[in-house]
């Protein structure tokens, strides 16, 4: 083909792929204009997860009527002039490129005014061709509605994911926009259902409570020497803060090492007030928590970070969420503020604290290990194990042993494992038994959760999972995000044995849950479940269901430090010889080792 000039339809559709990935990208670009502008009240609505229609309505400077048909072309903006401006940019937006990709891309309605005209602008768009103008009566501010997102390129609309997934991206966005603007009110709707707002009252800790509630809320440390309940941006200039020089500062607030997740998406950045996705910074925030947090757990933190914007140089990527800093870098800022805030504000953990769990296998215990497989609170009664054991003979009959909630276990033809009798049990966490053919060590948490799996599995299969109602229900606060994944999943949370209710914005009644977690604290088990879905990596939903039923299981299992009585262990042990594949946990870790009578024959000298 010869080289030619692309059409400029066709050069604005390519562009806006940069620019406009998903629904919640024109959120993104929409809003940040709205900050731009001045707005102190930014309403947004969404219909079919941003598919339908986005509408964001602000009551900022507007945009003038001679300059609103300008404002839709590639390269316009009126944040800067010159390319020294580039070198220190202070807005959210100055590419140019937000309005004119959404309108190469959807259908765009747009009514501004600014507070000296007397009457609005209606401008209408279509594949980035105007439609329509008019004048209009309107108050100050702008109002932008794109509809129909997508509607000429076909291609793009199909890779776009559920409804729910989407939304729940707007609702990761907006919500962090909220942290950064307390000064602003946020409104959020979607399909005509309020689902966050904020009240603009300039107190961060306002917008903390409204996103995660009182229970997280009253548990976050301030960081900094700045009272963040009182926190306006339009004081970042005058504030103090932790870092090398007077015009460094990191301040904002993190969680306790006592409240954790399991990925690190509950760690928020902002630089001069821009959201900002930077690996190294979020380094610096898990490193400030080193021997603090279990492995594989990651802390709770939003981070505000104030630098000269010469400093910054936020002209990376279209999407303007990474950033480059030239010279210093704030990662030592930051992880010495988070760390300072740690060692000085973090209270004593209770008794109940993971940790101290390890109170039963001391001394000798190296690593650190898996939390989830170490008890939280140490009980003394059986019935605290989550299972009621039934009481067994001094010579027990190997053929069935009775189970809470399920069928007699019949140990099959052909066992995996050889019939074993119990010895005892060592460091609280593995039973000792001796088989034909020497010494077993078995892992009590391993092999607990293999045997609910094959069970859970089982009552899955014959769609009779038993669920345990809750006497009086338990109400549990979400983030947006969170509640949009729990509404997204409710029927796989309902087939599981989970039964929920709506109670308020983003809150929840839990009436009933698995009976396998009858014994465990209602919120927790159901925050546990959230954390698997919420990693979102498994593209089939088979393979999401299995990972929360392994969820399920290593959450009710009986954890390494709860000791065990003999009928207990003795009761394990039938169960796990019952299995299909006992040899290993449904995460794949092994539940016994075998030291043959050769093996120890050779470690005493005898061989």
């Amino acid at each position: 083909m010869r080289i030619q000039v692309l059409s400029s339809q066709l050069a604005s559709q390519i562009a806006a792929g940069e620019v406009v990935e998903r629904p919640s990208s024109v959120v993104k670009e929409l809003v940040e204009n709205a900050i731009d502008a001045g707005a102190t009240s930014i309403n947004i609505e969404v219909r079919q997860g941003g598919r339908k229609l986005i509408q964001v309505a602000d009551d900022g400077q507007g945009i003038a009527a001679a300059d609103i048909e300008t404002a839709f072309m590639r390269h316009a903006t009126s944040k800067l002039a010159d390319i020294e401006d580039l070198n220190a940019i202070e807005t959210l937006g100055f590419r140019g490129e937000a309005l004119a990709a959404i309108s190469a891309v959807s259908q765009v309605t747009a009514v501004s005014r600014t507070i000296d005209e007397k009457s609005g602008t209606r401008l209408t768009l279509a594949g980035a061709e105007i439609t329509s103008r008019e004048t209009v009566g309107a108050p100050p501010g702008t109002v932008i509605a794109v509809e129909n997102l997508f509607y000429n390129v076909p291609a793009r609309l199909k890779f776009l994911k559920t409804v729910n997934t989407e939304r729940r991206l707007i609702d990761e966005f907006v919500t962090r926009y909220a942290l950064a603007y307390p000064q602003i009110r946020f409104r959020l709707s979607h399909d005509n259902r309020v689902t966050f707002q904020t009240t603009g009252s300039g107190s961060l800790a306002d917008v903390l409570l409204a996103i995660y509630g009182s229970d997280t809320a009253r548990q976050l440390l301030a960081v900094g020497d700045v009272d963040l309940s009182g926190f306006e941006q339009s004081a970042i200039a005058n504030l103090t803060g932790l870092g090398d020089n007077n015009d460094l500062h990191a301040f904002g607030y993190v969680g306790p090492p006592s409240l954790h997740w399991s990925n690190r998406n509950h760690i928020t950045l902002f630089v001069n007030g821009r959201w900002i996705k930077d690996s190294s910074l979020t380094y610096a925030v898990v490193q400030a928590y080193h021997t603090l947090l279990p492995t594989g757990r990651y802390p709770l933190a939003i981070i505000f970070i104030k630098m000269p914007a010469s400093e910054v140089d936020v002209n990376v990527h279209p999407a303007k969420t990474e950033v480059r800093f030239r010279g210093r870098t704030p990662f030592g800022t930051v992880q010495r503020a988070v760390r300072q805030t740690l060692v000085e504000s973090s209270p004593v953990r209770p008794l109940s604290s993971w940790s101290l769990g390890y109170q039963g296998i001391q001394p000798g215990w190296a690593g650190r290990p898996d939390r989830e497989g170490f008890q939280i609170e140490v009980d003394e009664e059986a019935a605290q194990l989550g299972l009621t054991w039934g009481p067994q003979p001094t010579q027990p009959d190997y053929g069935e042993v009775a189970m809470e909630g399920a069928e007699t276990a019949v140990l099959p033809d052909d066992p995996k494992i050889p019939i074993m009798r119990v010895v005892g049990q060592v460091g609280a966490a593995y039973i000792i038994t001796e088989g034909p053919d020497g010494l077993f060590l078995i892992d009590q948490h391993a092999a607990h959760e293999r045997i609910l799996y094959e069970k859970f599995l089982a009552e899955r299969e014959k769609e009779a999972v038993l669920s345990q109602g809750l006497m009086a229900g338990t109400a549990v606060h979400l983030t947006p995000p969170q509640a949009t994944l729990l509404e997204e999943y409710s029927d796989l949370l309902h087939q599981l044995g989970f039964e929920i209710e709506p109670f308020g914005p983003n809150a929840f009644m839990l009436r009933a849950m698995p009976a396998l977690l009858a014994k465990q604290d209602p919120t927790q088990a159901l925050m546990a479940v959230l954390e698997e879905l919420e990693r979102g990596d498994r593209p089939m939903q088979e393979e999401l269901e299995a990972q929360v039923i392994k969820r399920v299981c290593k959450t009710a299992a009986v954890k390494a430090g709860q000791t065990l009585s003999r009928p207990e262990m003795e009761a394990m042990i039938r169960q796990l010889e019952a299995c299909a594949n006992p040899h290993t946990c449904p995460h794949g870790r092994p539940t016994l080792i075998h030291l043959s009578v050769g093996q120890l024959a050779r470690e005493f000298g005898r061989i």
